[in-house]
């Protein structure tokens, strides 16, 4: 019952985020603007938001990170019946891997919560070391094609949402003092800037590419980032042998190429709905002339 509340409530913070997410994706202009639609899409992800902060109350982010990788897995048939399309056969195939993997995770793990608080220092440090690595991302995003652009701001939008998920389990803990405890500390103020930041960097990467480039990365970096700083500054632990956490790694790394399988089948469809009608049309004369030639 401990793990299947908290389990339960990320399952459907997932579930808004993906929603939410859609929504903004498809409100926003071609150059990263807003529109009055996508103030819906910020209403589900902040509904989200409360129910993951509901769902580290009750858990561990070893147990809630993982499962809000399965909103890409509710964003991908949502967006594909926007498009009115299908999704094929690799894209059904790594979901149900990218499924497996997250619920092998937490069967095999069984996270258990950390015994400390972070110290102030060590907080500062970890910030230091966030901005530095976001820094990196934006330079090279600024030198590469709008599909690898999407992908780096995802990817940095996955990694201030991980730290924004951290820093929200810190708050969430000091509401179990005092009401007004979390006012007297630095997390929620960061979360503030943290949070910002991360929803700009979804719009740069909305803007760049479609959803099905960059949702992917930031839905993996979020838990990456979360549960290692859950792991190194709040010391939770998952309960394996040696045998078990070469499984659970292994487990991870699939997890994440799944995620990474998905974001490249969608930018090799957007090439292909890329091209212009005309080249379209000569490839596939071309195609009909060889096969005849060849009879």
């Amino acid at each position: 019952m401990h793990l299947f509340l908290p389990a339960s409530l990320a399952l459907v913070s997932a579930l808004f985020v993906a929603v939410g997410t859609l929504v903004r994706q498809r409100s926003s202009t071609a150059t990263g603007g807003i529109t009055r639609r996508w103030w819906y899409g910020v209403a589900l992800a902040a509904i989200g938001f409360a129910l993951q902060a509901v769902a580290l109350g009750m858990g561990t982010l070893l147990l809630v990170q993982p499962l809000i990788v399965l909103s890409v897995l509710f964003a991908l048939p949502l967006e594909a019946y926007l498009d009115h399309r299908r999704l094929n056969f690799q894209e059904w195939k790594w979901g149900i891997v990218l499924t497996l993997c997250i619920a092998a995770f937490v069967l095999i793990t069984m996270p258990q919560p950390g015994k400390h608080q972070v110290e102030p220092a060590v907080l500062a440090g970890t910030i230091v070391v966030v901005v530095v690595v976001l820094g990196g991302l934006v330079v090279f995003a600024r030198r590469v094609s709008p599909h690898y652009r999407a992908l780096l701001f995802g990817s940095a939008s996955g990694l201030l949402t991980g730290v924004q998920s951290f820093l929200l389990k810190g708050v969430v803990t000091q509401l179990g003092d005092k009401i007004y405890e979390p006012l007297l500390h630095p997390e929620l103020y960061l979360i503030l800037c943290v949070a910002a930041a991360s929803v700009y960097a979804q719009q740069l990467a909305f803007a760049a590419h479609d959803l099905q480039t960059s949702f992917p990365a930031m839905t993996v970096m979020e838990p990456a980032v979360a549960m290692a700083l859950g792991v190194l500054l709040l010391g939770e632990r998952a309960q394996v042998d040696w045998f078990e956490g070469i499984v659970v790694a292994a487990v991870l790394v699939q997890m994440f190429y799944a995620v990474l399988v998905l974001a490249q089948h969608a930018a090799a469809r957007e090439t292909e709905f890329d091209q212009p009608p005309e080249l379209v049309g000569a490839t596939a004369a071309s195609a009909h002339s060889k096969r005849d030639h060849a009879h």
